[in-house]
């Protein structure tokens, strides 16, 4: 039975059993009466699953899992689960959050404030900005690593994004937003990149500019979470799939 609700909100766990921080979701998911989490289980070798489906059974009517039956890597999770809550839920927002909190669930209120009252603006991506009076801990060679990977992104999709690859991201829900989840990216890494390539491809048949959509949100909050499995030796494969994103959607 198909069900509604105006966000659905992927959160992809891969061996998260550790990490899952199941009274923070859980509190989430009670004060957020129009939100459905969908948890996407990426074939987990822990008892990422047990933890998942107790969270479920203590909040059944927001509280969603989806196990896919081996490891296909978070870009696939990501899609998936989206591609799921368009079709079984039909959100007015759809989303992804990584599991680890790295940033604080209740940016995501924040996130929304944004789509309502920008009607023009289709998607908020968090951005990790060391601001003063923001508290964003994030270590030296990640930081550094990623301002030289925004550079380069920054030129292959022609716009002055800051940050690509933050964990949180919303989306207003299209005509399109179906299509461009169809399909499985390209990159396992930087997928995050391949969804503006596509919004792009998508603008330029309508006469819009992919810069008029997009608002980047700079956190209050994001800490670097022990655990994380991505590695700094994984920019320079990074870097690889950028390339063939922009040789892939740019002719």
């Amino acid at each position: 039975m198909t069900e509604t609700a105006p966000l659905a909100l992927i959160i992809p766990c891969y061996n998260e059993a550790q990490r899952l921080d199941t009274d923070a979701f859980l509190d989430f998911a009670t004060a957020a009466n129009d939100t459905y989490l969908l948890f996407v289980d990426d074939g987990s070798a822990d008892n990422t699953v047990e933890v998942l489906e107790g969270m479920r059974t203590a909040c059944p009517s927001r509280v969603h899992v989806l196990k896919l039956p081996q490891n296909q890597g978070k870009a696939e999770a990501v899609r998936q689960g989206i591609s799921y809550a368009l079709e079984h839920f039909r959100p007015a927002q759809v989303g992804f959050w990584d599991a680890d909190l790295a940033t604080p669930l209740d940016a995501v209120e924040r996130f929304r404030s944004v789509l309502h009252s920008r009607p023009d603006i289709d998607m908020i991506f968090g951005a990790r900005v060391q601001l003063l009076g923001r508290y964003v801990k994030r270590s030296a060679v990640r930081h550094y690593l990623g301002r030289i990977f925004a550079t380069a992104v920054s030129i292959v999709l022609e716009i002055p994004i800051y940050d690509t690859q933050c964990g949180a991201k919303l989306f207003r829900v299209g005509p399109e937003t179906a299509s461009i989840f169809s399909q499985p990216f390209l990159s396992k890494w930087v997928f995050d990149v391949e969804i503006l390539a596509r919004y792009r491809r998508f603008y330029l048949s309508c006469d819009r500019k992919l810069s008029e959509a997009v608002y980047e949100y700079p956190l209050e909050c994001w800490v670097d979470v022990a655990g994380s499995k991505v590695r700094p030796a994984d920019f320079f494969v990074a870097f690889r799939d950028v390339v063939r994103i922009r040789l892939a959607y740019f002719r």
